[in-house]
């Protein structure tokens, strides 16, 4: 059995949250004059974030318009988080695992998972639509927390079998008032688990705001009670959250133990399309938020040192209207279901109630073919 050995103190002060959200551009897209703490990634890389985010919006758009035309159930916007998710996939490796919540398409996109794949669920399938063995990717979660744990069990399983590989894992800040959160923590810290848990605090759970949920400095700060690396970040600054995710990544890839990132972000939508956010907030608040767009603020960088330009966004906006075609044309073909998919896939062994509730959906299904 393996042991697990006391944190290093030194490397531990080393994710230490800071005093306010890392930030390297303001929202205007300007680099800020604090001292970064994190390495500045390239320009390279910051192209590829800003490809995988715009796109990344040209999907949450069209899945949000599918609502509209009844081919998807209900969908949980992402719009104006798109730096959180797309700095946390590319701070994986292709073994290292996901583990995303019901918000977190855009990150399924950008690990390579096909679009129709992802809507499955949304759509009314009863699996989640893609291979998650094949693509190292949870299914999305519904229940809050829960793939926190999932998560940390994952990670110190991989750790276990001498494995390299790391674990990720989204969550809201409602979910931080779960139990199962502090639980996850908890574990992850006591055996040195290396996940990274990424908290998008977009300011409300469904509507209750932040305010009612902590009145700890941050939620960064809880980390620190359970001994783990921690940080918090302006989520609304792809610089910021690509450096400060590939630097966690990095940090319990070598054995740190886990670490908790707080990205300040915001929820532009509503919670879902079945939502009516204009109860619990006020347009002025969504302006505000507006402002301070990341796929703006990280044009106008890229623009300033000269690493895209207008035939760059042009091709850009060419490819993301192709792909919302790809995307409508899949959802327009209805997939093919067997009612008796009820039955066959709840117990190995049916009991006898089951037995009956198929027997009674197999003589419907009998009946209609003789009248039809």
């Amino acid at each position: 059995m393996s042991t697990v050995t006391a944190p290093d103190t030194a490397s531990y002060r080393k994710f230490l949250p800071a005093d306010s959200p890392v930030q390297y551009l303001t929202p205007d897209g300007v680099p800020t004059a604090s001292e970064a703490r994190y390495a500045h990634p390239s320009d390279d890389r910051l192209v590829e974030m800003f490809r995988g985010m715009y796109l990344g919006r040209r999907f949450d758009l069209q899945a949000t318009a599918l609502t509209k035309q009844g081919r998807l159930a209900v969908y949980p916007s992402s719009h104006g988080q798109e730096a959180c998710q797309i700095s946390a996939a590319m701070s994986l490796r292709p073994r290292d695992w996901m583990f995303p919540t019901y918000r977190d398409s855009m990150a399924l996109a950008a690990r390579g998972i096909e679009p129709v794949e992802i809507l499955a669920m949304l759509a009314g399938d009863w699996h989640c639509g893609y291979d998650p063995t094949a693509h190292r990717t949870a299914p999305q979660s519904t229940p809050l927390a829960t793939q926190l744990l999932h998560a940390t069990g994952a990670a110190y399983g991989e750790h276990r079998r001498g494995s390299d590989a790391i674990a990720l894992a989204f969550c809201g800040d409602g979910a931080t008032s779960e139990g199962d959160f502090h639980e996850a923590l908890n574990f992850a810290a006591v055996f040195r688990a290396p996940v990274v848990f990424l908290v998008q605090n977009n300011g409300f759970a469904i509507s209750v705001p932040f305010s009612r949920q902590s009145v700890a400095p941050s939620l960064a700060h809880k980390g620190v009670g359970y001994g783990i690396g921690s940080e918090q970040v302006d989520g609304n600054d792809p610089v910021a959250m690509l450096a400060v995710m590939d630097a966690a990544a990095e940090f319990v890839r070598e054995g740190n133990g886990p670490v908790i990132v707080e990205a300040h972000t915001y929820r532009l939508e509503a919670h879902t399309n079945a939502d009516d956010a204009t109860r619990y907030r006020d347009d002025a608040e969504v302006q505000e938020w507006t402002a301070k767009d990341p796929l703006d603020r990280l044009e106008k960088y890229l623009r300033e040192v000269g690493a895209v330009d207008d035939a760059f966004l042009d091709a850009l906006h060419e490819e993301g209207e192709q792909r919302a075609a790809d995307l409508r044309a899949g959802m327009n073909v209805d997939r093919p279901s067997d009612p008796l998919d009820l039955f066959r896939y709840v117990f190995a062994n049916p009991t006898t109630q089951l037995r009956e509730q198929q027997a009674l959906v197999e003589a419907e299904l009998r009946a209609d073919a003789e009248e039809n």
